[in-house]
């Protein structure tokens, strides 16, 4: 039995997290150390807090079957993974990001369940519906008959990782694949029932829209669904076009040049409906008036990295001046910033996807993967097929274990991070608010300041 009061918390809740100033860093526990536990997480955040790194997004932790995985197959919602400790391990490292100053938010996954170890079926046939399709499977039922339990589920969910584990955010996966026509999307009442959890704390709310609907973080006053930001893939696929040269599958429609990113820059996304030529359609909606922090800014993150196929990193993709303008440019945009563990330091270990499954399920899981691949026609040739690291094999997410001597190895890294977060912290003209951590009081808090005007709208 777990006793979710019986945890002793040393650092008391403060007024939490507002989204402005913030620098976010994507973790996957299981890889970002040798021993893949929460504690040995935890003794790295110092480290974290001294690159100037202000939230942590958690890649999700819901349980799932196999021995290792992305997360993103959870199967028992309300239970932290085994594989890295104990719920009350969980708790610690939120406790001690919040006594380094720094919150932690978590990866939360509502539009499927895995594929393997989902029992909800055994209960009633009306959890999933065949009225939409995700690329992973059934998706929720959040419209149809019977579907307010599974509203219920969902958004209680959501509210037990802010109430119980002292969260400070969620971030919101493949919201696009949360198909929802009642008349209040599930994704509002999820916002709503979060800030409700969190009482008098402040909590961010960042989700995933392939299609780009701005509609997520309008306020719902304004019809929206109150999400306090989206990924901004834009920027990701022009940085990648300008890095390699390469427009092939989803970069095809990007040019990597300097118009990409001063657009970027003022408007958040590239595409607000215009015509997709790789999608035959239109993508995203209009971003007036949304503030310019509303939209996180990445050059890695775990899809990316994994979709070389090889897991390379992006600085092994292009030159050394190449990768520093486009990091300066990152962390100095204003967006909110995102890191990929590893990032900071030119981590030499690959990022791959990898998961536990067995027999059929396992076969299927790597065809899967071979045929998604497939769109990069650079990675098309029959010899880069088969040289694919197959998901299920237990060598493959070894590989991806973070090794941080690579911060000593690679000092001038680890240094142009750390001083660019600082600079972008400390000059008023880069930044909005700053986060701080109060020793006396052992609580943390987000302090804001004016806003500096730098010839285009924050």
């Amino acid at each position: 039995m777990v006793d979710a009061a019986a945890y002793a918390w040393r650092v008391r809740a403060g007024k939490g997290l507002s989204l402005p100033g913030q620098v976010v860093y994507e973790m996957h526990v299981g890889t970002f150390t040798t021993e893949g536990t929460w504690e040995a997480a935890r003794r790295e955040l110092p480290a974290l807090r001294e690159l100037g790194i202000t939230v942590v997004e958690v890649m999700p932790v819901a349980d799932f079957a196999g021995r290792f995985g992305w997360g993103y197959d959870g199967v028992d919602l309300f239970a932290p993974t085994h594989l890295y400790g104990s719920p009350d391990a969980m708790r610690a490292f939120v406790d001690e990001a919040h006594g380094q100053g720094m919150g932690v938010i978590l990866d939360v996954v509502y539009n499927h369940l895995g594929p393997e170890g989902n029992y909800l079926p055994q209960f009633s046939e009306r959890y999933f519906t065949d009225e939409y399709g995700t690329e992973w499977g059934q998706p929720f039922n959040y419209d149809g008959e019977d579907s307010a339990p599974v509203r219920e589920l969902v958004v209680a969910n959501a509210a037990y990782w802010i109430a119980e584990f002292r969260l400070d955010g969620l971030r919101l996966d493949a919201t696009q694949s949360m198909h929802d026509a009642s008349p209040e999307h599930v994704l509002a009442a999820i916002a709503r029932e979060a800030r409700r959890a969190a009482g008098e704390r402040s909590v961010i709310l960042i989700a995933e829209n392939e299609p780009q609907e701005t509609r997520l973080v309008r306020p719902p006053q304004e019809g929206g669904y109150g999400i306090d930001a989206l990924w901004n893939d834009d920027f990701h696929h022009s940085a990648m076009v300008a890095l390699t040269g390469r427009r092939e599958a989803y970069y095809t429609d990007y040019r990597g040049a300097p118009q990409e990113f001063v657009s970027a820059m003022k408007y958040g996304y590239l595409y607000q409906g215009q015509r997709y030529r790789w999608q035959g359609k239109r993508r995203g909606t209009p971003t007036l008036g949304r503030p310019r922090p509303a939209f996180v800014t990445f050059i890695q993150n775990h899809d990316q990295v994994a979709n070389s196929a090889r897991g390379v990193r992006g600085h092994a993709l292009t030159s050394p001046g190449k990768w520093r303008a486009l990091t300066t440019l990152m962390l100095l945009s204003p967006g909110t910033p995102m890191l990929f563990q590893g990032q900071e330091h030119s981590s030499s270990k690959p990022f791959l996807f990898f998961a536990d499954h067995q027999g059929d399920l396992s076969t299927a899981v790597r065809a899967g993967r071979r045929i998604f691949l497939s769109q990069f026609r650079s990675l098309a040739l029959p010899e880069w097929s088969t040289s694919v690291p197959d998901p299920s094999d237990p060598a493959t997410f070894e590989r991806c274990r973070l090794d941080h001597a690579e911060r000593d190895r690679h000092p001038e890294a680890w240094a142009l991070h750390r001083d660019l977060i600082r600079l972008r912290r400390e000059d008023r003209a880069k930044t909005a608010s700053t986060v701080r951590c109060s020793a006396r009081t052992r609580s943390w808090c987000v302090s804001s300041a004016p806003p500096a005007t730098i010839g285009c709208s924050w």
